[in-house]
Formats: structure tokens, sequence, C-alpha cells
């Protein structure tokens, strides 16, 4: 089973015209913290789904998007699809948009901390991290932390609203807790898009920070039910039903190939390290599965608390160094 040649379109940064009022933002590689966005239109009305990691990225693109819709000077509603900062950050770029979010994000998003991250970043760079700041530095070094200032969402829901842009009808459902606790699929019916945040990982490890695995292959199977002509997943390149078939293929895998271990009594730790990825060797940013197996294993033990971020931040360091 090969997995490449999921994208649909040639993978370029910027701006990206999915025709009937509704364009991507896109942000090769892909990788950690390169986060795509979207930008839904419908005559003067604008809504934005997902903002940047920072603030200068945020205000760059929607510098771009001003430039080439004009409805993006009136965005008037902000989505956020859920709580990692990659896709909330620059908020505070658009000071007088309402921000809808489901609950279970806004709850998420209120316990994140842009500073700790630049204090992370200053350490890192001050070499008082070692191997942990090179990772770090790797992921996350591009981005300036001290330029954010958190805006929050102002209204929540909770299972499905729907949205107008215009008359456009936007339709939102949760499908969290998956990647994170309150994961938002947005559907533009008569665009035949969505926007997926974090369930997609295009060309890229997915990582499953909140679980169950069962509730991701349920919110893969409601992007399928969409029938869209174009996804525009959270990280890579633009896809459509081929891409959400891979990722379930992905989370199928793990799943089952991380079951047998945990059943033969091998630590999550071992497994990370003996599961076969030369199926996907063309997908970035394999270090993920540590996160992927330690949430399994919770899952597979009926433990529910939450994961262990530094320890996991640990363990990717090892595999991402044992690799480089």
């Amino acid at each position: 089973m090969k997995t490449t040649g999921l994208g649909i379109r040639p993978y370029a940064q910027g701006l990206s015209d999915l025709g009937g009022g509704s364009w991507a933002y896109l942000q090769p590689d892909g990788s950690w913290g390169w986060s795509n966005a979207g930008l839904i239109t419908d005559g003067d009305a604008a809504l934005l789904v997902d903002t940047l990691y920072d603030r200068p990225l945020t205000e760059r693109m929607l510098q771009t998007m001003r430039g080439s819709v004009p409805a993006a000077a009136h965005i008037k509603q902000l989505v956020n699809t859920h709580a990692n900062g990659d896709h909330c950050n620059g908020n505070c770029c658009l000071p007088e948009a309402t921000i809808i979010a489901s609950k279970a994000c806004a709850e998420e998003m209120a316990h994140e901390d842009p500073a700790s991250m630049a204090a992370m970043a200053k350490a890192a760079r001050a070499g008082q991290l070692g191997d942990l700041g090179d990772f770090f530095l790797h992921c996350f070094g591009a981005f300036d932390f001290e330029s954010v200032e958190q805006r929050l969402p102002t209204e929540t829901f909770e299972g499905e609203r729907t949205l107008t842009v215009g008359s456009k009808a936007v339709h939102l459902k949760q499908v969290g807790p998956a990647h994170t606790q309150g994961d938002v699929i947005v559907h533009v019916p008569t665009d035949r898009t969505v926007f997926t945040g974090d369930i997609l990982f295009i060309e890229g490890h997915p990582i499953l920070w909140a679980g169950p695995v069962g509730n991701w292959l349920a919110a893969c199977e409601h992007i399928l039910a969409c029938d869209p002509e174009v996804v525009v997943p959270g990280h890579g390149p633009l896809t459509d039903a081929d891409g959400v078939k891979a990722v379930m293929a992905y989370l199928r895998y793990i799943r089952d190939e991380g079951r047998r271990r945990f059943d033969a009594g091998l630590s999550f730790q071992e497994a990370a390290r003996e599961i076969s990825f030369s199926d996907y060797s063309s997908w970035g940013d394999p270090e993920r599965i540590a996160v992927n197996l330690a949430t399994l294993y919770r899952e597979f033990e009926g433990d529910h608390s939450a994961p262990n971020v530094p320890a996991l931040f640990g363990l990717m360091t090892q595999l991402w160094k044992d690799r480089a």
C-alpha cells in the first residue's frame, strides 16, 4: 500500500481559489505549526476558518486575502476548528470579529499559554534544554510567540450549528474529542468544500492528542458523507476523498498494530520503536507515533487521564534524533 500523491493540486504557499467563493490559505511544508486556513465569502460577507501560529503570519495571510478577495476586508466571523495555537494564535489580528468554536475547544484554548511557548523558545536558543531544545526549535523555532495576544472564542456551541455568510449556509459539526477535545468540521454545501482542521494531516503523520481513535474515524466518515469536491486539511496539500481514506487507513493501522503489541505486553515506548512505517515513508513527522501510541494505550487500558505532554515530547525528541 503506497500512500503518496494525495494532493489534488500543486502544493503552493498562499491563497488558492476553490471556486464558488471559497478559498484556502496553504503553508507548505505542512509540518509542525505550518497550518492551513480558509476563507468563505458571499457578496461582501466573509468568514475566516482558523488563524495562524503568530501575529506576523496571520497579518501576512490577511493582507494577501484582502489583496485578492474584496470581501476579505469585511471578515465579521471567525471559526476556530480546535484549540492548538497554530489554528488560533492569530485571533488577535481580528479584534472585531465574532469568534465561534465548540464549547470544548474554548475550554481547552483557555489553558493554552503562548507565553510558555515563548519562554521555551528562549531557553532552547540559549542551549538550556539540550536535545529537547533542538527538537523544539526544529518544530517551532520559526514562530514569533512573543507577538501573540490570546483572544478566546466569543460564542460557543455543542453538537452542530449553521452559520450564514451572505446567503450561503455554512455547517459546523463538532467531531471531537479526537485530535483535540473540541474538533470542528466546517462544511460549505453550495461550494462542495470541507475545511477539516487537524482531523486531516495530508502526507504527514496525524497526532492523536485526545482520542478515542473511533471518534477520529467517525469524523472522517462525516467528511466523506459531505461528498466534497475539495477538502482543505489542517496541514498539507488540498485533497479529496482519497486523502480522507488514507488518513483512515493510517489510523486503523496504528490502532491494530498498537493493540497487538499492547496485548503482547510491550510498552507504548517499545511499540513506538517497533512498528513499521514503510508504507508511510514519504509522510512527515513520524516521531508523532509516540503520542499516538500513548493515547491508544490509555484507551486500551480505560485510562481517561490527560497525556503527559513533557514526557511525550521527550520521547518524540529521542525518535527524531534517532532518525536524523
